[in-house]
C-alpha cells in the first residue's frame, strides 16, 4: 500500500478496489526453480490486473520463452495455466494431477516473493517520498537476486 495520493487523478489512478486501499503493483518473473529474477515490473498502479501487466512484459521479451502461470494468466500466450474447476463439476484425476505437478514448479516463484517481502519497505505501507519506490523496489529486488544466485 501506499499513502493516499493528495491529487483527485492520482488517488482515482492508484485505488485498487479489490484491496481498498491505494497500491503499486510488482510482478517477478523467475527461472525454473527460482535460481535467478529474469524481469521484475515495478509500480504499476494497484488497479492493473496481472494479466494485463503480463501481457506487457511478455512483449518485451523473446517470443520463444515459455511461462508458468497461476489461474490469473489462463488464456495468455506461451502460459500453462492450471485446470480450473468447472462450474458444478469436478476435475479428473488427471487433471488434479496436472494442476499438482504445475504447483510443485512454481512454489520457487512463490519462495522468491517471499524473500522479497522479507523487506519490510516491500509489504508494508511505502512511507517514503513516492518518485523514489521504484529505486528502493528495484535495490530490494537486487539484493534478493544476489541472495537467490549466491545465498
Amino acid at each position: 500500500p501506499i499513502p493516499r495520493p493528495g491529487d483527485k487523478d492520482k488517488q482515482e489512478q492508484y485505488y485498487s478496489g479489490k484491496q481498498k486501499d491505494h497500491t503499486r503493483k510488482n510482478q517477478a518473473i523467475t527461472l525454473p526453480q527460482g535460481i535467478d529474477l529474469v524481469d521484475v515490473v515495478i509500480g504499476e498502479p494497484g488497479p492493473r490486473s496481472d494479466s494485463k501487466l503480463f501481457e506487457q512484459t511478455q512483449a518485451e521479451l523473446p517470443e520463444d520463452l515459455r511461462f508458468i502461470g497461476d489461474k490469473a494468466y489462463v488464456g495468455r500466450r506461451h502460459t500453462t495455466t492450471p485446470h480450473k474447476k468447472p462450474p458444478k463439476g469436478e476435475l479428473s484425476q488427471a487433471q488434479k494431477d496436472f494442476n499438482r505437478s504445475l504447483s510443485q514448479q512454481r512454489v520457487y516463484v512463490e519462495h522468491v516473493i517471499r524473500v522479497i517481502k522479507i523487506f519490510r519497505v516491500a509489504k508494508e505501507e511505502f512511507r517514503m517520498r513516492s518518485h523514489l519506490y521504484e529505486l528502493v523496489i528495484g535495490c530490494v529486488c537486487g539484493l534478493v537476486r544476489l541472495r537467490v544466485q549466491y545465498g
